[in-house]
């Protein structure tokens, strides 16, 4: 094993940087398993953070019960943008694990962007994620950057189950709103990823910067949904399909599902590949012309009303005490105590990890023919059912989903734009992904159509 060395021309397949957080250990762990296999296009991995030792450590823990390989180890520091850039150099991909982004992820994508290099990260963070876009688009679209953030549970699962849900709507059947509702599930007790919270306080400490930034930007395109925008339905609502009351949450993954529509709205068959093949632009093409845009958005439930209201509690912390600098000490300090046991420090032990799991329903109302979505008295008289499932959303699906789509930028690049800043389903929705994710623990099934009572 070795340390970085500037002047080495070595170009690694993937970096991941932040190997030795919490995450990051999760996430070498997964891209061990395709590392040197019978047609994986991963060849070369090299591991990056601040402290060799720290990641020595987390490469033996993510290759145990086996030896680690030798892999080299990598100096950078988020607050050093010369290691940065010299690390950018020689990746093809960087797979970024340090959160909060808005506070380290800003001199990565530019080091990524300037190199040309492709950036996956596995952010949540909408103010971060959009302040990238608008920084770093246009030239990272010249410069063949790829930098797509939210590439784990913030929002694969979302979009890829909204993909799978809409192209469930035969013609001339049409959805007019999809609800999202995240069930977790555990045998023992369900600890989240600690990452998540800090974003989530920092969030609400910089809720006003992201009104700021949006106001600056233009406006982007609508799409056209059919039939009337649903109306606001009570704060908690019982799922009586599902067995769960359930309360809004407020992820990034609405968000990054309108940013897709968005993109889709001004491309409808999908963004062009550096290089693609007659074959494949006929593929992209029919398979954006079957996904169809409605409204959405993600509720979480719970099979108990004291669930939600512990929901309801937390958010009420999040929200009262993030706005202050005093209250947002007390909440990053105690995370334990005001997230109700839920966030902790020191993460969940490996038996909390390996005995959790997720199911994400997405409910969809619309009409049977779209004709009938012209008359605004018309109430939809569709339901769809579908539902995604799958491990551990933190330290489990997440390295899952980004460990794949590096390996999709591996093996398919020149099927994909030559750069810019995007969200995954813009960028991945067209590929195996689902495929590739379904062949690792994470299934798409279709549960059920139904007629509405008029």
């Amino acid at each position: 094993m070795v340390e970085n060395n500037p002047s080495s021309t070595k170009i690694y397949d993937v970096v991941i940087l932040g190997a030795s957080g919490f995450t990051g250990k999760y996430v070498i762990r997964e891209a061990l398993k395709f590392f040197h296999t019978p047609n994986s296009p991963l060849m070369s991995i090299a591991l990056a953070g601040r402290s060799p030792s720290r990641l020595a450590q987390a490469l033996k823990w993510a290759a145990h019960p086996n030896l680690p390989p030798e892999i080299p180890l990598l100096t950078a520091d988020t607050t050093d943008p010369r290691s940065l850039s010299i690390l950018a150099g020689q990746a093809k991909i960087i797979l970024n694990c340090i959160g909060p982004f808005r506070l380290y992820g800003q001199p990565v994508v530019a080091a990524c962007m300037e190199s040309g290099c492709d950036y996956l990260d596995i952010c949540g963070e909408p103010e971060f994620m959009e302040k990238m876009e608008a920084m770093y688009h246009e030239k990272a679209a010249e410069k063949g950057s790829l930098v797509i953030s939210a590439c784990g549970f913030d929002s694969v699962p979302a979009e890829m189950g909204l993909m799978f849900h809409t192209r469930q709507w035969a013609p001339p059947s049409v959805p007019n709103r999809v609800e999202a509702c995240l069930s977790l599930e555990s045998d023992k007790k369900v600890v989240g990823n600690i990452g998540t919270y800090e974003s989530a306080v920092l969030g609400v400490a910089n809720a006003d910067k992201l009104t700021e930034l949006r106001r600056c930007r233009p406006r982007r395109a609508r799409p056209v949904i059919p039939g009337p925008a649903p109306k606001k339905g009570p704060i908690i609502e019982h799922q009586k399909e599902l067995g769960l009351w359930a309360v809004k949450l407020p992820s990034a993954d609405s968000i990054v599902v309108r940013r897709t529509l968005a993109t889709l709205t001004e491309n409808p068959h999908g963004l062009p590949g550096i290089n693609e093949s007659a074959e494949h632009i006929e593929k992209r093409k029919a398979f954006w012309s079957s996904v169809r845009p409605a409204h959405f958005g993600v509720k979480i439930g719970s099979k108990s009303l004291l669930g939600i209201f512990r929901f309801i509690a937390v958010g009420m912390f999040i929200g009262l005490f993030g706005k202050i600098s005093f209250g947002r000490w007390l909440l990053l300090t105690f995370p334990s105590i005001f997230s109700l046991g839920w966030f902790r420090k020191k993460g969940p032990t490996e038996e909390e990890v390996s005995s959790a799991s997720f199911k994400m329903w997405f409910i969809g109302h619309g009409f049977s023919d779209g004709s009938l979505a012209s008359r605004g008295d018309r109430k939809p008289d569709v339901e769809v059912i579908t539902r995604v499932t799958g491990p551990e959303i933190g330290y489990v699906t997440t390295p899952i989903i980004l460990v794949q789509c590096a390996l999709i930028l591996l093996k398919s690049r020149d099927n994909l734009p030559k750069g810019g800043v995007f969200t995954p389903g813009i960028i991945f929705g067209s590929t195996d992904l689902q495929e590739r994710l379904q062949d690792n623990g994470i299934s798409f099934d279709f549960i059920s159509k139904n007629s509405l009572s008029a």
